[in-house]
């Protein structure tokens, strides 16, 4: 049987005597690799509600600020909650079959007892998950093709599994015809998205339309807030196997700054804003509005700040030193600002932004590499 074969090359894949008990560390390279998950997945009688139930996971990310993206520790755990899901507020969908339940029968059927579910736990606590590009384009009837993250940043085909068996190339341009699941490993699930930080917050607002965060009552009329109106990227970083882009944005800056001698300057430390804006593989090009502050009280001493943008790729984490600027008694000063970043990351932009740039251009679209900001001082 076709479910018998894939679920013995999973098995036979592993490094590891299937016996030992599954590793509770992340990585789990050593019992299977993702075209191995690929092909268990095209293997297993998958149907209308298997497909519904990626689906509503992938929507139910996308919705929560995430790609469209489904994570094997959510398919085993809480069948079709998205990233960001708590089981403790969302009631999933109840599946009479969830997709876990063929997983879980494919494998055992080859290797019943330990061996297996050490494999089926090892999936459950890996970073493995189906994204699924182009979700918001299917038409709720056709079947997808499943393939895999072929590793090469370079590469834009990979091996494609149907679920009658047969194998196919797919490039980026099928995945927009037709469903396609890619088995890739997730990168931006540790984040908490813009919209779940809305979601905590009361104070905080809806996006798009009103601020983020309502400024202090005691605000002066010199204090301002520097807030991002919207986000356009016009290139995707990574290949579509990987999904569209995680930027982080960060923003270093002296906030409420108010002293007047260069000793009460030493109180000041500098604040990094720090967060992260998914561009999805259908939005390229597409202004895309997020209404977060930047800097919550920029008084008229604050000259510059430290601009940041990069793609998230991961590695050791560094950072850029930057020395901001502030006026006392028409004495220029410098604070440092170190404004952390990973070493595989893709620098998009970094600089100095002066308060005269940020007047100028205030509510209109300025260029950053690759993306568009629209920044406006309020």
């Amino acid at each position: 049987m076709l479910i018998t074969g894939a679920a013995c090359v999973l098995l036979a894949g592993c490094g590891k005597d299937p016996e030992t008990p599954a590793p509770e560390a992340k990585s789990s390279s050593n019992y299977f690799t993702l075209e191995q998950v690929a092909r268990l997945l095209s293997s297993v009688p998958i149907g209308a509600e298997q497909m519904e139930e990626v689906h509503d996971a992938a929507v139910a990310s996308a919705l929560n600020g995430y790609d469209h993206e489904y994570l094997m520790g959510s398919l085993f755990a809480t069948p079709g909650a998205g990233i960001g899901d708590s089981p403790d507020t969302k009631a999933p969908r109840q599946y009479s079959r969830p997709l876990r339940e063929l997983l879980r029968e494919a494998v055992l059927s080859t290797k019943a007892g330990a061996g297996g579910e050490a494999v089926l736990e090892a999936l459950e606590n890996s970073d493995v998950q189906i994204y699924w590009p182009y979700a918001e384009n299917w038409d709720g009837r056709s079947e997808p093709v499943i393939t895999f993250d072929p590793g090469d940043p370079w590469d834009d085909t990979s091996t494609a599994y149907t679920l009658s068996g047969d194998k196919i190339l797919v490039d980026e341009e099928t995945a927009m015809k037709r469903p396609v699941w890619v088995v890739s490993t997730n990168s931006d699930a540790s984040y908490t998205s813009l919209e779940l930080m809305r979601r905590q917050d009361p104070e905080w607002g809806h996006g798009g339309g009103d601020i983020l965060i309502k400024p202090r009552a005691a605000a002066t009329a010199e204090l301002k807030t520097l807030v991002l109106r919207s986000f356009t990227s016009h290139r995707q970083f990574d290949n579509w196997f990987c999904g569209g882009s995680e930027f982080m944005v960060r923003i270093g800056a002296v906030e409420s700054f108010n002293a007047s001698t260069e000793a009460e300057m030493r109180l000041y430390n500098p604040a990094v804003t720090d967060f992260m804006v998914v561009v999805k593989r259908g939005q390229k090009d597409e202004e895309v509005p997020y209404n977060v502050i930047l800097v919550s009280e920029w008084t008229q001493k604050l000259q510059s700040c430290a601009f940041m943008i990069t793609e998230d790729d991961g590695g050791t984490r560094t950072s850029w030193k930057w020395v901001s600027k502030v006026i006392i008694k028409n004495q220029s000063y410098g604070i440092d600002v170190e404004i952390p970043f990973n070493t595989r990351d893709d620098i998009v932009w970094r600089g100095s932004l002066t308060r005269k740039f940020i007047e100028k251009y205030s509510g209109q679209s300025s260029g950053f590499g690759d993306v568009e900001a629209v920044m406006e001082l309020i």
